[in-house]
């Protein structure tokens, strides 16, 4: 069986590093908020190019706790890309606040162009969501920023080490917000996040916050949360950062390889921004028509895809309180229909990849039995 993702590919390539690690820290005997966290912060902070990170416990924290303290909330608006993991709208509404959809553009991240139409006296802020591993247009959506002077959130859970024109992303805005999922481009070994900013007060009022809102123990500033990178997941975080580079350059051997050797003409390949490069956190295609088809023969196949997103946040269940409706944002609801992840993996044999390849230039939709079809 080919796997979507294959975490423990990616372990066994540095394992005796973690297990050095992980040692290091079970015999410290130190296990929150230590050296390893620091280290990590400092390391993480340089990697990214800002001047504060703050470990946190996930990447929705990340973006909850950046909108709160913010002061972004009830009756304040956000804007959002239509087509984002719904946990990038839970960060928006977790503090009352109205997730504010656009449709996605070509390169399956928020339409800039269409930003400044959704903009009324109630926006506080733009949630820029670098998708896929690939980047938004930061010029455009900095310049409404200033324009309209609105707060920049950017979610990077899913482009570690990304950059636009030459910047990596998570610079632009007020807060850049990461996640550390174990599937992300640098994933930790359980959840885990942090921010990152070049704001000192900022940096410092999430320091706080993260630890129930105490700078000092048993004084409390502020009602805060239990959100804090612990120093296990730091530790080997900061082996996997150490090595980040080189995963983010095989992605992008294994991506090449795809758009060189795949001649399916079903095939829609994803585009990257001009002035954008890719880490390829996922090898996302369009199908149209024929997605669950291609899947369902891949499948019999023994080849595992992924479909990142099946259902856009505004027909979630968690969401029917908006009011939308099917319809409302049909690139969005195209994109849903359509899209599917390919194997992409650290570790990933030539075999392996040839034998997906082999499967999708075979695929004829007409010969698939029916009860693949969609």
């Amino acid at each position: 069986m080919i796997m979507p993702n294959n975490l423990g590919r990616q372990y066994s390539l540095h394992a005796e590093e973690y297990k050095k690690k992980a040692c290091e820290v079970l015999d410290s005997g130190w296990y929150i908020l230590g050296k390893e966290v620091s280290a990590f912060e400092e390391e993480w902070a340089r990697y990214i190019g800002a001047k504060y990170c703050v470990g946190l416990a996930s990447g929705l924290d990340a973006l909850w706790i950046s909108f709160r303290l913010l002061n972004i909330g009830e009756g304040d608006e956000v804007i959002v890309c239509a087509n984002a993991y719904i946990a990038c709208v839970m960060g928006i509404t977790m503090n009352g606040a109205t997730p504010v959809f656009v449709e996605p553009d070509q390169y399956d991240n928020i339409d800039a162009e269409k930003i400044e139409e959704k903009v009324s006296d109630k926006t506080k802020a733009i949630l820029a969501v670098h998708l896929y591993g690939q980047s938004c247009d930061m010029t455009k959506i900095m310049s409404l920023a200033q324009k309209y002077d609105l707060k920049v959130v950017e979610d990077c859970a899913q482009s570690h080490g990304n950059h636009w024109n030459g910047q990596t992303v998570g610079t632009f805005g007020d807060v850049g917000c990461f996640s550390f999922y174990p599937s992300k481009g640098c994933g930790a070994f359980g959840d885990a996040g942090c921010i990152v900013t070049n704001d000192e007060e900022l940096a410092k009022k999430f320091k706080v916050f993260r630890n129930y809102g105490s700078e000092k123990r048993y004084h409390n500033m502020m009602v805060g949360s239990n959100s804090r990178l612990d120093e296990m997941q730091a530790g080997l975080l900061r082996i996997k950062l150490s090595h980040l580079d080189e995963f983010n350059e095989e992605r992008c051997r294994i991506a090449d390889r795809y758009y060189n050797e795949i001649k399916n003409p079903l095939i829609q390949f994803p585009k990257i921004r001009p002035g954008a490069d890719s880490s390829w956190h996922q090898f996302v295609v369009h199908v149209s028509g024929h997605r669950d088809a291609l899947m369902g023969f891949l499948k019999k196949q023994e080849i595992g895809t992924l479909i990142h997103y099946p259902i856009p946040p505004h027909l979630s269940e968690a969401y029917s309180y908006l009011g939308h409706k099917k319809g409302d944002f049909p690139i969005a609801e195209k994109y849903a229909d359509e899209v599917l992840s390919l194997p992409m993996y650290n570790g990933m044999t030539n075999d392996e990849q040839q034998i997906v390849i082999n499967a999708i230039n075979e695929f004829n939709a007409e010969d698939v039995n029916n009860e693949f079809k969609g």
